[in-house]
C-alpha cells in the first residue's frame, strides 16, 4: 500500500543551531600603567605693604584742686584724661584732684619690605608603555 503520505518511519528530524556571541569587556590591573611624581619649586618673593604704627605719649599734669567726688574719664579732642585723685588727712577729709594724665595717641604709616620663600608645586604624569617597557610622557587632554 503506497500512500502519498509519508509514515513515522520516513521522517527525519533534522535539528536547526544557532550560535550566539556574548561580547563584552573587563577592566584588567596591570599595575604598570600610570607614574604621578610631584616637584615643588621655591621661588623668592618680595611683599610689600603699609603697617600702621600708633604711639602713646603721657603727660602728667599738675591741677591741686579740690573736689567732691572724682571726675570721670573723658576725651579732649586727641586726649584721654584720666583724673588721679587722692585723699588727703586734713581737719576735714576732702578730695583733692591732684593730677591729670594726658595720654595722646599719633597713628604713622611706614612702608614695610620683607623677603619670603613661595612654593609652587608641579605634576608629571607618566604611562607604562608594555611594548617598549619604558614610562611614556602623559600627553596634555
Amino acid at each position: 500500500m503506497n500512500n502519498d503520505k509519508p509514515t513515522a518511519r520516513d521522517e527525519t528530524l533534522i535539528s536547526v543551531v544557532e550560535e550566539r556571541l556574548e561580547v563584552g569587556k573587563r577592566l584588567v590591573d596591570t599595575g604598570r600603567t600610570l607614574r604621578v611624581q610631584k616637584h615643588v619649586r621655591e621661588m623668592p618673593v618680595q611683599l610689600r605693604e603699609e603697617l600702621a604704627v600708633e604711639t602713646v605719649s603721657v603727660e602728667r599734669v599738675p591741677v591741686g584742686r579740690t573736689v567732691s567726688e572724682p571726675p570721670a574719664v573723658r576725651q579732649e579732642g586727641e586726649f584721654t584724661i584720666i583724673p588721679v585723685v587722692e585723699e588727703r588727712l586734713v581737719v576735714r577729709k576732702e578730695l583733692v584732684l591732684v593730677e591729670e594724665v594726658r595720654i595722646h595717641r599719633r597713628q604713622a604709616v611706614r612702608a614695610w619690605e620683607e623677603s619670603a620663600t613661595v612654593r609652587q608645586e608641579s605634576v608629571d604624569i607618566e604611562r607604562f608603555d608594555p611594548a617598549t617597557q619604558q614610562w611614556r610622557p602623559e600627553q596634555d587632554s
